[in-house]
């Protein structure tokens, strides 16, 4: 959950630059930066902003995400109650070589095929007839830049999860000591990039450990 401000988490940045009066750096500069950096974020964590749809299948066992979506997260069930599984695609090519084409019943979807090669499609089999099958999906999308009009007053908060205060910090740091060509400004600016860089490197490692695998998938 967001509670942070942004406004607190810039002026925490402008501390650490010794300008506090935006005189080097300007407000709006920063700004820019911290939004690339909540954009740079998802597109390393997925997870870090997610959205819950009620989502209606087209005909067929292709299915295209919705505009606003980076890629998808899971597919939960069918709106009709009925639990949703991931599956490896190679496991239904080789046991169903038609699977693409055997029709959902009563039950509806049973599971889903996703490779993050082709981050904006699934499939589901048994495949879907459009106006009768409709799946509960999670999806990650790309936050929206976040808007200031008074640095002093404004009270819009982060758009991801507290959790990533620290690394969206020091990404606002690297860009901006990155455009100052002072030698040690370099220096800081890669090491706040690296500061970045591992904490989510981190948490990916930590996630991964305990991940779902689809069914027939590798361990």
């Amino acid at each position: 959950m967001a509670t942070i401000k942004v406004i607190d988490l810039l002026n925490s940045v402008k501390t650490i630059l010794q300008d506090t009066g935006a005189v080097r750096y300007s407000n709006d500069n920063l700004l820019k930066f911290f939004n690339d950096g909540q954009r740079e974020v998802v597109l390393h964590r997925p997870d870090a902003n997610v959205a819950s749809a009620t989502f209606a299948c087209a005909t067929g066992s292709k299915q295209s995400l919705p505009a606003a979506a980076l890629r998808l997260i899971d597919v939960v069930r069918n709106v009709n109650g009925q639990a949703v599984s991931q599956v490896e695609k190679q496991m239904l090519d080789q046991n169903l070589p038609d699977w693409h084409e055997q029709l959902a019943g009563s039950n509806g979807i049973e599971h889903f095929v996703y490779e993050t090669t082709d981050p904006k499609n699934f499939y589901v089999f048994p495949k879907a007839v459009s106006g009768t099958h409709s799946i509960e999906i999670v999806y990650s999308t790309i936050p929206a830049d976040i808007a200031i009009a008074n640095f002093s007053t404004s009270t819009n908060v982060i758009g991801l999860d507290d959790v990533y205060a620290n690394c969206l910090a020091d990404y606002t740091l690297y860009r901006a000591y990155q455009i100052d060509s002072d030698e040690g400004n370099v220096s800081r600016s890669a090491m706040h990039f690296q500061a970045f860089a591992q904490s989510l490197g981190i948490k990916t490692r930590s996630d991964a450990a305990s991940s779902p695998r689809p069914i027939g998938g590798s361990a």
